[in-house]
């Protein structure tokens, strides 16, 4: 009798740690450290996927051994039917064959192997990403593209600088990543993408995509950006695979009306100029103009410091800034042992403490923070509430000195070091930044239009910011300040330090600051905003505004 006995372990083996973090949390493109759990979840997804495989190819190994010894009987029987069942057993073995085993060859056949694997499947499904983190991760690559001046290809074959884990991008991916920048109405994006999928088609990369979808899309997103000449020779294009596309027949009419009409007012502008040139010009010649300097917008400044560019420091204000061993005027910790100090910035004055964190406290930080990463906050400061923005893409988690000694031992650190009072300082913050994750530039302190943004501490505005780099990160990630051209770069086990605040209590604007996008890495961050109170006499008012 054919048996079939299977046995299907179930692989719902789940990291208990990962699940609490993952179910407790989404935006997971918001954090590379929580993104890790993700590849071990797909981990055992696959464990569980090979097992079914396995499960699947001994079922067909069992049919195809019947099969063929079937096809050897039956070869053997029908040369002469009469003469084999004319042998008793042959006559029994056929009754019980077709009564009996091929029963048991359906059963097995109709076995259901899937049970374990889609069990998994079905438990680990509830803690994926999902389509905002999907769109996310998307958005955070095209602005990664922007922000340091990467061409489609570049990102698309994964030469990115410093990278450890080369990746490739499919024509699929191309064209995902084209029809979620076509979804936001950024047709600039649609267009570099859509053409690199055409690209890759073109160089003999096999896949499901057809060209005409993509042509559709390149000659929409290039009509929307004005250029009607090329959205025509486009759309040729796609008529010549698919003359019966009726969007693309309708397209072609109309592009061709348009550019027809834009010569027509082109010919006629250049007429009019033509006819009025001569008493337009002695006009000109009279009226002299000021000219004025063009300001760089803000975010220009930003991603150029951000890619490395931007303002340079002169020879004689980098003569200025030196490294020194500090104690802060002879406090007892530092008197034997130094911290190492070196100046990043004159104005606003930023310093930079060397091996101030040991890996053993970073390691610790991030161990207590990663459960409770959620997704990075701001002052509204229309509510002086917080809530999430846009404009930075984090999570963060805070913790408190009483719940481990060795926080409330680096806060001890901290106050040693820039003796200020740490009581009325809030928490201490740790950030990790996602997929290109970034903090758009913004000030630290309350300004004065913002007189409720830390009414509820009841601790003043923030004097001064403290923020450790726990992590090397490969390429990007640079804390920079636009205004000044400053620009500090992640060291892990360093801290750097400024005031928002001059000594009269005004606000600095010279310290309004980002965190450029992460290109390649994974940046972690922990931070101390100190407030006003209790540093009256650690930091006495000055009579001077700007002092």
């Amino acid at each position: 009798m054919l048996s079939f006995r299977m046995e299907l372990p179930c692989l719902c083996l789940l990291l208990l740690s990962c699940l609490q973090s993952l179910s407790a949390n989404h935006d997971f493109f918001t954090s590379i450290g929580q993104m890790t759990d993700l590849l071990y979840t797909e981990k055992d997804l696959v464990t569980s996927l090979k097992d079914y495989i396995k499960a699947e190819e001994n079922k067909l190994e069992q049919v195809k051994r019947w099969a063929d010894k079937l096809d050897l009987l039956s070869a053997t029987a029908i040369l002469d039917p009469e003469g084999f069942l004319g042998h008793p057993v042959n006559a029994f073995k056929l009754m019980k064959r077709l009564n009996t085993e091929w029963g048991d060859l359906e059963s097995l056949v109709l076995s259901d192997t899937t049970d374990g694997f889609i069990s998994n499947l079905t438990i680990q499904r509830q803690h994926f990403p999902t389509d905002e983190d999907q769109t996310g991760a998307a958005k955070a690559l095209l602005r990664l593209q922007d922000t340091y001046r990467l061409d489609a290809n570049t990102i698309s074959t994964g030469d990115l600088p410093g990278v450890k884990h080369k990746s490739l991008m499919t024509v699929e991916d191309c064209y995902e990543l084209g029809k979620i920048a076509y979804s936001d109405v950024d047709y600039y994006h649609t267009e570099l993408w859509m053409a690199q999928a055409l690209k890759q088609l073109d160089r003999g990369e096999e896949s499901t995509m057809d060209r005409v979808t993509l042509l559709d899309y390149l000659s929409y997103s290039i009509y929307q950006q004005g250029d009607i000449e090329r959205a025509l020779e486009f759309t040729k294009q796609l008529l010549a695979l698919d003359p019966e596309h009726q969007r693309a027949n309708g397209n072609l009419k109309y592009f061709e009306f348009q550019l027809e009409k834009q010569k027509k007012a082109e010919e006629d502008i250049t007429q009019k100029e033509k006819e009025g040139g001569k008493k337009e010009t002695t006009k000109k010649e009279k009226s002299k103009k000021k000219v004025s300097i063009p300001q760089v917008p803000e975010r220009k400044k930003y991603e150029m410091l951000c890619r490395g560019e931007g303002i340079r420091m002169t020879p004689r204000r980098l003569s200025r800034l030196f490294c020194r061993y500090y104690d802060n005027h002879h406090n007892p910790m530092y008197v034997l042992a130094p911290v190492k100090q070196q100046d990043e910035w004159d104005h606003p004055y930023i310093v930079r403490f060397l091996d101030i964190i040991s890996d053993k406290e970073m390691e610790r930080v991030k161990q207590l923070a990663k459960p409770r990463l959620r997704r990075a906050t701001v002052h509204d400061p229309l509510t002086g509430k917080l809530s999430t923005a846009q404009y930075r893409v984090s999570k963060s988690a805070w913790l408190t000195g009483y719940e481990d000694p060795m926080i409330d031992k680096i806060n001890q650190r901290i106050e040693d070091l820039t003796g200020l009072e740490m009581d009325t300082a809030e928490e201490l913050q740790v950030a990790n930044y996602g997929v290109g994750g970034q903090y758009e530039p913004h000030f630290d302190f309350g300004r004065k239009d913002e007189p409720d943004a830390f009414k509820e501490l009841g601790t003043g505005n923030r004097i001064a910011t403290w923020l450790f780099y726990m992590s090397d990160v490969a390429a990007g990630g640079a804390t920079v300040f636009p205004d000044v051209g400053a620009a500090v770069y992640p060291q892990k086990g360093t801290a750097v330090f400024w005031y928002n605040l001059f000594p009269s209590g005004e606000g600095d604007y010279s310290t309004r600051h980002a965190a450029c996008p992460v290109l390649v890495g994974n940046k972690w961050v922990s931070n101390k905003w100190i407030h006003e109170r209790g540093q009256e006499w650690r930091r006495p008012c000055s009579l001077n505004e700007t002092d």
